[in-house]
């Protein structure tokens, strides 16, 4: 387990509800608690090797080779007591011994013979031993029924042997008996019944003193009652004696066979690992793919990109209801290290935190994830998490102290390698003040270089996100007319709180909204609405895009459908030109034969016949030859064809040479050209009212106040403030 994935990580994330989930599809009680004990992996080397167990088994779906038959039955308990000394164990448990050995083996071989398309499994196979051993010897002495072979031992064989000799002098003295009892009258209708395993005569109460044996019972009328005859006691007794030799038999020869078996008690463990590990890889293939997951790209670059992602609980559930689930499409990166996610309640920001948190703490565990397949991740080594109410009535905590307990705990953790996931950063105490807070908790992260996502509703943490470099702002959006929640993400653009609409549609009168209104701060309100009237155009411009991107989509179909038809007509075209040329050529060689034939006919000449037909075929030849010229097939032919390839290389190399020298002084030129560009920008004086805008950001403002080397620009809406050497020259003022 990872030692930096703490316990209330995992249920923060629920991560249980999706090993619940997972453990439904393990063939074996074994595998189901293995599943349920899963925790996210800290060595790499491991973790990889699982997810790619994982996704072998996946591809096995779409083959003809998959995975064979892996069900088991527990052998724990026999197997421990097979390790104690002079003990045995009964013939089913070496049954089940003997299928588990059967089981691994034909495993083996199978991934011995596939191991080019599981080469992973074919390697963890090869570190258990293949051996029949343990199955050829309970074969020899157990059959398939579970019953010890009569040839297990000599003394066995003969006890068996005597058994059936006194079976059939019991049958033969009871009938005589039987025999003699009809005769005399003595028997009820039914003759005989069996009493305790034995054959008995149904005789009438009446003549009981009149048949000898032994009295075993009556019916419940008391009319009947069942002896034993006496020939047959003599005969019962050393058939007990007998059963009794061929159990102490079986004993001794069961516990020899245990006595064999035993120095093999660890390589069954080993089977039983094996099989418990290929029941839980196979029951997260089969999860994998009920709910569409794949293993994404895992690079050694620090970032985060799932494309069209969903949270595996909410789609579980959404579809037991008949509801679609919108994916969604996140990046963190090294230029997006933090995204604050803002806006109203009940807008999808909580779903989206735990949507990333959650696959990758799967990805960490070795389970595949519902992503697209051109998603990548990294493999973090901590991951936080601080979401739902926290308060702790054992420990007296309230909600903000068991959050400022828990951030304690984050700056202590927290570095280049962490993913931290916090929903409603900063609540729990004063706004101001606990936003305050929450500002320099955001500072510190960022400057530790952690990845991470929060969702808040402080305006302060959302003008920081906008002033901090790799900080991004991001939105959940929504309907602007009926304040329905679009449950899409939009990432650079915080989200306002719609308090007070949301306040008006759930019927809070206009006249108090009013008087809240004016007990806030303008400015706040200011920024509110402008963020709201952002959002509100926003989400305008993208249904217009949308459209529009319809209507492209439905233009370039029908240019696609004109451009298939123009090209069965081209081909037409072709076609029949190539018929044509071809009855041409017929009709010119049909011609030029009739030309020849006449003047033949006419001069009765057969040598000039001869010599203008050869002639005639000379130039047809070297005109195809023009068009098909001839490959070099003797040796000499292809040397001199090597010759004239090779001169041609070599001059396509002189020519590149040429040219890659003018390239390195067309790029010499233009950097001198940059480096005077930027030394005249370094040396520029910036003044009030210039127009600038920040190193790698398309947002122009104006110069509103400079303050040695700081300055503030206005953006028409908000300010920010930052250093002179991150700006750069638009435009001079007038």
């Amino acid at each position: 387990m990872n030692k930096n994935i703490s316990t209330k990580t995992l249920q923060d994330l629920e991560f249980t509800t999706v090993l619940q989930h997972v453990a439904e599809y393990c063939i074996s009680g074994l595998g189901k608690e293995k599943t349920l004990e899963i925790k996210p992996i800290s060595n790499k080397k491991t973790l990889f090797k699982e997810l790619y167990l994982v996704n072998e088994y996946v591809s096995s779906f779409e083959s003809e080779n998959r995975v064979p038959n892996h069900g088991f039955d527990n052998i724990t308990e026999n197997v421990k007591r097979l390790a104690i000394d002079n003990s045995f164990i009964e013939t089913d448990a070496f049954l089940k011994i003997a299928t588990t050995s059967l089981t691994v083996n034909e495993l083996i071989k199978f991934f011995k013979k596939l191991k080019v398309q599981f080469p992973t499994f074919f390697e963890l196979s090869q570190e258990i031993e293949f051996t029949t051993f343990i199955d050829d010897e309970i074969k020899k002495i157990i059959d398939i029924s579970g019953e010890v072979k009569n040839n297990a031992s000599i003394n066995l064989k003969q006890i068996r042997k005597d058994i059936n000799n006194v079976r059939g002098k019991i049958g033969a003295s009871f009938s005589s008996a039987l025999s003699k009892a009809i005769s005399a009258g003595y028997l009820d209708d039914i003759k005989e019944t069996v009493v305790d395993n034995q054959r008995v005569l149904a005789v009438s109460a009446m003549h009981r003193k009149k048949v000898a044996g032994s009295l075993l019972g009556a019916s419940k009328s008391g009319k009947i009652v069942y002896i034993a005859p006496q020939a047959t006691l003599s005969y019962a007794r050393e058939y007990q004696n007998l059963i009794y030799d061929e159990k102490q038999e079986i004993v001794k020869i069961l516990r020899d066979l245990s006595a064999i078996i035993r120095p093999s008690v660890n390589l069954l463990e080993e089977y039983l690992s094996f099989l418990i590990h290929i029941d839980v890889v196979g029951a997260k293939a089969k999860y994998a793919q009920i709910i569409n997951a794949i293993l994404p790209k895992i690079t050694k670059e620090k970032r985060i990109y799932f494309k069209n992602a969903y949270h595996p609980i909410l789609w579980r559930k959404n579809k037991e209801q008949k509801i679609d689930t919108i994916a969604q499409t996140i990046e963190l990166n090294e230029r997006q290290q933090i995204i604050v996610i803002s806006g109203p309640n009940a807008g999808g920001k909580s779903i989206t935190l735990k949507t990333i948190g959650l696959l990758q703490l799967m990805l960490q565990s070795g389970i595949l994830i519902p992503v697209d397949e051109r998603s990548q991740t990294y493999i973090f080594e901590t991951i936080l998490t601080d979401i739902g109410d926290n308060q702790s009535i054992e420990n007296q905590l309230s909600t903000y102290s068991y959050r400022l307990k828990n951030m304690r705990y984050f700056l202590r953790k927290c570095n280049e390698n962490t993913l931290f996931l916090i929903d409603e950063f900063g609540t729990g105490s004063d706004p101001e003040l606990g936003g305050a807070l929450a500002e320099i908790f955001l500072e510190e992260f960022y400057y530790k270089k952690a990845f991470g996502i929060i969702t808040t509703h402080y305006s302060n943490l959302k003008v920081l996100a906008n002033e901090l470099e790799n900080v991004t702002n991001a939105n959940m959006q929504f309907n602007e007319r009926s304040l329905e929640p679009l449950y899409k993400l939009f990432i650079g653009q915080a989200g306002s709180s719609f308090t007070f609409e949301v306040a008006q549609k759930n019927g809070i009168p206009f006249s108090l909204i009013n008087k809240a209104k004016k007990r806030v701060e303008t400015e706040k309100v200011r920024l509110d609405k402008t963020i709201s009237k952002l959002q509100k155009e926003r989400n305008r411009l993208q249904k217009n895009s949308d459209n529009l991107e319809k209507q492209k989509t439905k233009g370039q179909e029908h240019l696609d459908n004109l451009q298939e038809k123009e090209q069965r007509v081209q081909d037409k075209l072709a076609g029949f030109q190539e018929l044509y040329d071809q009855n041409l050529k017929m009709l010119s060689l049909g011609r030029k034969t009739n030309e020849l034939l006449n003047k033949y006919f006419q001069t009765n000449n057969k040598k000039e016949l001869n010599v203008n037909f050869n002639k005639w075929f000379t130039e047809e030849k070297v005109k195809h030859l023009k068009k098909n010229p001839e490959k070099p097939k003797t040796k000499a032919q292809k040397q001199k064809a090597e010759v004239v390839e090779k001169k041609q290389q070599e001059i396509i190399k002189k020519v590149e040479k040429e040219v890659l020298q003018k390239v390195v002084e067309v790029r010499k030129e233009k950097k001198i050209e940059a480096a005077k560009i930027a030394k005249e920008k370094s040396l520029y004086v910036y003044k009030i009212n210039d127009k600038v805008r920040i190193i790698d950001s398309n947002s122009v403002g104006t110069i509103e106040k400079i303050d040695k080397k700081s300055v503030t620009i206005n953006y028409g809406i908000f300010t920010t403030k930052t250093s002179l050497e991150k700006i750069e020259l638009v435009e001079k003022s007038k």
